[in-house]
């Protein structure tokens, strides 16, 4: 009996042993997660970022190589602290700065000690940092530009904040992130994946070679190129026209609403937030808090839109049925009198029809169509709803829906904004008859305007602009940006409209700055800007602004310009879009005085004013 006793609990005591061992191996051993064993860590290796291309095929954006010095807090031993930072070129105080923050994120994982070394610096270290342990340099890359242009549309990469890794749980403190511009809308495609190594470590913590032969080790991933629909010669000819000035301009292409240009004033120097100086240059160009170059103004400023609203007005009383095209309206001696109140207008007077009227500009022709829409209905706001329907058709007031992640959704007035001012049902389509030439509460921004003018050149309908063209070579899929959007005017209704801005380049406010050869349809228009200035709602100098598309009978460009400040349409706006034009359609600029006049003009006096003098009363 004790004989089988003891065999019994031999057979147990090994069928435990058995089966522990065997859990061990094979269970234990193939854990999904290396890191659950102490005595192995992981050494990450980033990829690249993809790069970018114009619209031609021009490398824009490439990578170069960067070094960053990386610790692991655990692993750090006694070191010469002193030695350690003249080597590093910092001071004792950002030491202890830089370790305690790596060991608040992680006493085990690698932080960033010191980033992005310079090849140079990277040569003179690599040697003696093998005496520092917990310390080593990982490779990575850095963005290397190859134009000086765009840096609004490319934005930039930096380290992920202390929101970035609460948000965004793939990423580790050290990591780089897109942000602003494509490289924030398209972080997920050009970031790529970053590869990873296990090391096994002995019992007295030295690395002894890849954990189980590198089965669980990764390769890095490079991430995916990117092409733009941006014509980089034609945005860096834009900038070099704004230069010394304020404000933005928005190319488009109306049949597919691809972004050609997106040029705010002033910019930057994209490589300026690159490298060990991005935080300082960063810093600089942030708290510029006057000329704002980190402003995006083609995307964010709202300003009135002035006489290029004019159009859409036209528009809304044809499909209204409020007027047709030879509808005569009277022009009283150059204004418009309501009441006591009257409108001022610089087309010299008389009676003109609609094409007259928007080749002229006139005021008192608009201010009487859009008296027509909104007292065509029994109640002003029954009136302003049709209208504001009409409007918002055009995507006013309200965001595009493009690819980049700023923007602003201007302003379009309805019933409820006036019922709010004055009360309900004690407002009329007097009470607000600035709408009729684009000012009043109207706001929208330049590539608000830009596709109007693509919409009005496509007769009624648009894609929704973008600046992505293709992935990898192939072809833009998403619907967003591949569906036609239909306005609510008829096409027919656009015929009178376009021969109307076809006929300001020729007998109209834009007559000096044709194209030779190119058939032109263009806007001017002056804004009015006011300010409050110690409750006092004070006038500056006007601001300056075209919108124009051409070919006419095959338009292939739209474009609005926006200069900040520029006294009148046809002063600076309306020959900067014509040299646009014909730099895109052409390839070259013919008319060099008015080229040379237009890079070399400056506002910046104007800009330095404590406040501008009221300007000429002109209402283009």
């Amino acid at each position: 009996m004790r004989k089988l006793l003891l065999a019994s609990v031999i057979i147990l005591v090994a069928l435990i042993y058995t089966g522990r061992l065997s859990y061990l191996q094979l269970i234990s051993g193939n854990r999904d997660n290396p890191l659950d064993d102490t005595a192995i860590k992981q050494v990450y290796d980033y990829p690249e970022r993809g790069y970018i291309y114009d619209r031609n095929g021009t490398l824009l954006v490439a990578n170069q190589p960067s070094y960053d010095v990386m610790v692991i807090p655990r692993e750090v031993k006694p070191l010469d602290t002193i030695e350690f930072c003249s080597m590093l070129n910092i001071t004792k105080e950002d030491f202890t700065k830089k370790y305690k923050k790596a060991y608040t994120y992680s006493p085990r994982l690698p932080s960033v000690f010191l980033p992005q070394l310079t090849k140079a610096e990277y040569a003179a270290l690599q040697e003696k940092m093998r005496k520092y342990e917990g310390f080593y340099i990982q490779k990575r890359s850095l963005r290397h530009y190859q134009t000086s242009h765009g840096a609004n549309i490319f934005g930039y990469i930096r380290e992920v904040s202390e929101y970035d890794l609460q948000n965004n749980p793939e990423y580790m403190s050290g990591e780089l992130i897109g942000k602003q511009g494509v490289e924030e809308y398209y972080e997920d495609t050009l970031k790529g994946r970053k590869g990873v190594k296990f090391i096994q470590k002995d019992r007295f913590n030295r690395d002894i070679g890849p954990y189980k032969n590198g089965v669980y080790d990764t390769l890095p991933v490079q991430g995916k190129d990117i092409a733009l629909t941006i014509d980089i010669d034609l945005q860096a000819y834009g900038e070099e026209l704004m230069a010394h000035k304020r404000g933005g301009i928005v190319a488009l292409e109306p049949k597919t609403g691809q972004i050609l240009a997106l040029v705010t004033a002033p910019s930057y120097d994209p490589s300026l937030l690159v490298g060990r100086e991005r935080s300082r240059n960063y810093t600089q160009l942030y708290y510029d808090s006057i000329a704002k170059p980190l402003y995006d103004r083609s995307l964010l400023a709202m300003y009135p839109p002035g006489s290029p609203f004019k159009a859409l007005n036209a528009l809304a009383a044809l499909q209204e049925g409020v007027i047709d095209p030879h509808t005569r309206i009277g022009c009283q001696n150059g204004y418009y009198y309501m009441g006591r109140r009257l409108m001022g207008c610089h087309c010299g007077g008389g009676s003109r029809d609609l094409v007259k009227g928007v080749a002229l500009s006139c005021n008192g022709y608009f201010a009487n169509v859009y008296r027509r829409i909104i007292d065509k209905y029994p109640t002003s706001a029954e009136g302003m709803n049709a209208w504001d329907k009409h409007m918002q058709s055009f995507g006013l007031g309200d965001y595009l829906g493009y690819d980049l992640p700023t923007g602003k959704a201007g302003r379009i007035p309805d019933t409820d904004l006036y019922n709010r001012m004055y009360g309900k049902g004690r407002w009329y389509s007097t009470t607000n008859i600035s709408n009729a030439i684009g000012q009043g509460e109207i706001l929208t921004t330049p590539i608000q305007l830009a596709n109007i003018t693509a919409i009005i050149a496509n007769r009624g309908y648009y894609y929704t602009p973008h600046i992505l063209k293709s992935i990898e070579n192939k072809p833009l899929e998403n619907t967003k940006f591949t569906e036609r959007k239909n306005t609510t005017i008829d096409p027919e209704n656009f015929g009178p409209v376009i021969e109307g801005m076809a006929e300001v380049y020729t007998s109209g406010t834009a007559r000096w700055f044709q194209v030779p050869d190119i058939n032109i349809a263009g806007k001017t228009g002056t804004a009015e800007n006011f300010i409050r200035l110690d409750g006092e709602r004070t006038q500056l100098t006007d601001h300056s602004i075209f919108v124009a598309f051409a070919p006419v009978e095959d338009p292939k460009i739209a474009i609005a310009v926006f200069v900040e400040n520029g006294y009148w349409g046809s002063r600076y706006a309306g020959p900067i879009a014509s040299i646009m034009i014909e730099k895109y359609l052409k390839g070259e600029v013919t008319r060099k005085d008015l080229e040379k006049r237009m890079l070399e003009a400056s506002l910046e006096d104007e800009y330095a004013k404590p406040l501008s003098g009221k300007p000429f009363r002109i209402n283009e």
